[in-house]
């Protein structure tokens, strides 16, 4: 299996020593998995937004019905009252 070294501070290597130490395991063994499973997010992700971006489009209708069968005012009548021109 290939080595990699990596650079860090005093206060991070001591945490990533106390945590391996919790699992039973070595300093490299722990950061070996921290990053396959950092791989395996973002592959995921990837995946995610693969199949997401292959969808075909989802469009509310322009106007939909509202449930006494008005018309929905448009954004003219709306904004257009003299409260709102001052």
């Amino acid at each position: 299996m290939p080595n990699l070294t990596i650079t860090t501070d005093e206060e991070t290597l001591r945490w990533a020593r106390i945590e391996a130490a919790k699992q039973n395991t070595s300093v490299s063994k722990l950061v070996g998995e921290m990053l396959a499973e950092q791989r395996r997010k973002s592959d995921e992700y990837d995946q995610a937004m693969e199949d997401f971006l292959a969808r075909e489009p989802w469009l509310l209708p322009a106007d939909p019905p509202r449930e006494d069968g008005r018309r929905w005012p448009t954004r003219e009548e709306i904004y257009d009252r003299p409260v709102l021109r001052k």
